[in-house]
Order: structure tokens, then sequence, then C-alpha cells
């Protein structure tokens, strides 16, 4: 029986996505407990909205850093090695913050918390951008990113069960100790996962000095800013909606937890299907006009959820949709990016934009945190999520164009030397159905 896509990949290529899957589902059940636990953390530790939306950000500054950090490291040693340790550092540290009892406590272990998360995001990314061929690569490294709504979803189901058996006061705890995990994840990667081939071609030829200043010379600049305003503006909209929507359902919609769940395994339903859609449509009509497209019906969404005063029934559709679309934008960022750098340089490049990109994007869950004493939390997570989209909406009207580049070429096929616009001829093969 033929699946789609997936049966037209070979033995490596679904070992290899299986690992990146399984990496990003697992760091994001990690990620994931904090928001989950956001509610009571404020109640048992007392924390505040504002305690509360700067810890959120300091794990997203922590993911910048550590994006770009472990994409230097992975083009300098490969794709797996950083792999594997980005996997064991979110482990480590997810767990750590079961033994955190005070804000001041919670601050460094939520940032060094990110720097495993950012980094194991983007080196994945590259990974399964490099391993898939050209036709195929939008749909399959898309998906890849559907393993955030698995990895919520886990988080989600066994939130209820650990609460269930234990009083919250030690609940909470226990929680955050599920998340070593993905600690088990390394024995596959580390027995089946082979490197990528480009790197493993790009490391055999003579080297350049790896100068991290190369993604900001004259041939990449435009490149480099143009993808990092992007990432900025679909990352600060999304995580608006991913930290503050479980307290927006309990404490502006009144949720009990069950029914908070219940509406919350919409939205992850929603982010499990967008990045597979995202794939199709990106693989046919190009990354950019995808993106275009996503935004524009995430602003619309986002406008009804928070402006509108709509009943539970629509609320929970609109969570579908929300998910929806917020997955498929941030599905398409790493390979959109991974296509437009030479594979010396592509994990850097990739890094940097994805993951200043978060950094960026990491300021706007705390400014709805001071905003929402002004104006409200339903109005600050609108005003502010909108406007990330906005401005993520321009940056995609001028993001060079580089579906289905040739991952081994010098320059990826499809991109003119300086950042110009793209041919067609990329686009050429891209959409073919096996």
């Amino acid at each position: 029986m033929r699946l789609g896509w997936y049966s037209a990949l070979t033995p490596t290529e679904k070992r290899t996505y299986w690992a990146c899957f399984g990496g990003f589902t697992l760091d994001s059940m990690d990620s994931t407990i904090y928001a989950l636990m956001m509610p009571v953390l404020m109640t048992v530790l007392a924390l505040t909205k504002s305690d509360a939306g700067l810890l959120g950000s300091v794990s997203l500054i922590g993911s910048a850093l550590g994006g770009w950090g472990a994409g230097l490291l992975a083009d300098r040693y490969g794709r797996i090695k950083v792999m594997q340790g980005t996997v064991l550092w979110v482990a480590a540290f997810t767990c750590l913050a079961g033994l955190c009892s005070s804000f001041w406590e919670f601050l460094p272990v939520r940032f060094l918390q990110g720097i495993g998360y950012g980094g194991e995001a983007v080196v994945g990314a590259v990974l399964i951008s490099e391993a898939i061929t050209p036709a195929l690569r939008g749909r399959v490294a898309a998906s890849v990113q559907s393993g955030y709504a698995v990895g919520y979803a886990i988080s989600l189901t066994l939130m209820p069960v650990v609460f269930a058996w234990l009083p919250e006061h030690i609940a909470w705890r226990a929680f955050f100790a599920i998340g070593l995990l993905p600690a088990f994840l390394i024995w596959f990667i580390r027995r089946l996962v082979p490197e990528s081939a480009a790197f493993t071609q790009a490391a055999s030829q003579p080297r350049k000095k790896l100068d991290i200043k190369e993604i900001f010379g004259a041939q990449h600049r435009r490149v480099t800013l143009i993808s990092t305003v992007l990432a900025s503006g679909i990352f600060g909209g999304a995580y608006i909606m991913i930290t503050w929507l479980p307290t927006y359902m309990r404490m502006v919609l009144n949720l009990p937890v069950a029914s908070t769940s219940g509406y919350l395994a919409v939205n992850i339903i929603g982010s499990l299907l967008g990045p597979f859609v995202y794939g199709r449509i990106s693989d046919h009509i190009s990354r950019g006009k995808a993106f275009l497209l996503f935004l524009l019906c995430q602003a619309c969404v986002v406008s009804v959820y928070t402006f509108a005063p709509i009943n539970m029934t629509v609320t929970l559709g609109l969570g579908l949709l929300l998910g929806a679309f917020q997955g498929g934008l941030a599905s398409g960022l790493p390979v959109a990016f991974a296509e437009l750098y030479p594979t010396r340089i592509r994990a850097n490049g990739a890094g940097f934009c994805t993951s200043f990109g978060r950094g960026f994007g990491s300021i706007m869950p705390a400014a709805v945190g001071f905003a929402s004493t002004a104006m409200g939390l339903p109005t600050a997570m609108g005003v502010f999520a909108i406007s990330s989209y906005a401005i993520a909406f321009v940056a995609a009207l001028c993001l060079p164009d580089a579906t289905g580049a040739d991952m081994t070429e010098e320059h990826p096929q499809g991109v003119r030397h300086g950042g110009e616009s793209a041919d067609s001829s990329a686009a050429g093969h891209v959409g073919q159905t096996p």
C-alpha cells in the first residue's frame, strides 16, 4: 500500500525523517510543559502575568542563541553529532525545572532549556532538508514540524493523568521530570541515521576558514535580513498564541482544566495538519506565495478569535484553524532558509535567521503580559499578534525564491548571485507527485 510521498522515500530518507520527527516531537513536549503549567505556577509560586511572560520570553531568547550556535557547530562537526547533543541538553534542563521553587530559579533554567530546543530545531531542519529529494522537500520537511503538535498532544494527555495521581504542589514537579524522555531517542539517532550526504561531500572538499560573518557579506546579506524579519513576524505571532492560549482559556473564558484540554486538543490537531497542507502548497506555488496565503488567513482568524463576541462552538472551530495556519507557517521557515544558502554555511544561515527570528519574536509574549494590565488579555493578544503577521507579510513579499534548490551546489539553484529573485528553473520539477 502506497502512503503518498512517504512511500517514495528511500530507507535512509525514512530513518532520517523519523529521527528528525522524533527529536522535534520530544523537544516540543518538553517546551510545551511550561505553557501548560503556567496557570499552576502562577497559583503555586505566586507568579504574576509579567513574570510568566518573561519566563516564556527568556526561553525563546535562549533558543535564538542556541539555534545559531548549534548551526555553526553543525557546519563544522556535522548535523548528527550536534543533533544528539541538543536532544540531551533539552531533556536535562526540562527535568531540572521540576526542582525550581521561585521565579529567579526558573529564569536561568528556562534560558538554558531554550538553548537546546532552538539548536535541535535548526539542526534537524537542515538535516531533513539536505536528505530529501528536491521535488518532495517542501512537504517532507514541513511535515517534520508536525512533531510539534504531537509533542504538545503528549504533554497535554499526560497532564491530567499526573494531576489525578498526585497533589498539585507535587504534580507540577513530576510533570517537568517527564522531560527526560527525549534522551532515549539518542540510541536511534546514533545507530541508524547517517550523516547528510551534502555535508559529507562538502566536508571532503578543501574547507575555508569558518567565518560566522559570511552570511552578512554582500552575497548573502539581503537574504539574511529578509529571512530574519520574516521569522520574527511569524514566531512573534505564534508565540503570543502558544504562550497565552492556555491562560486565556482558563482566566478569560473561565474553562475548567478538562474543558481547556479539549479546546487545546482541537488546536493541536490543527497544528498537526497545517504543515502537511503548507508543504504540499509550497511545493506547487513556491515557499513565498505559500507564506503570504497562510499569513493572511492567520491574521483573519486571530482577529475574530480575540476581538469578536463568539460562542464556544465558534471558538472550537477557530482553534482548529488557528493551529493549522500557525503550524503551517512555522513548518515552512526551516526548509525555505536552508534552500537559500550553500552547504558550508547552510546551518549557520538557517540557524541565524530562524533563531534570531525566535529571539525577536520572543519579545511579544512579554509585551502582551505587560500590555494586558492596561487593555486586557484578549485585546493585547490580538493587537500584538496581528502586528507581527503584518511585518511577516511584507518580508514574504521580498523573499527570494529557491524552491527545490539543489543542496549540493555552491550557489543554490534558483537564487541568482547576490540574492536576486529566483528564476523558474527550480520550480519546474517541484510539485511532481510520485
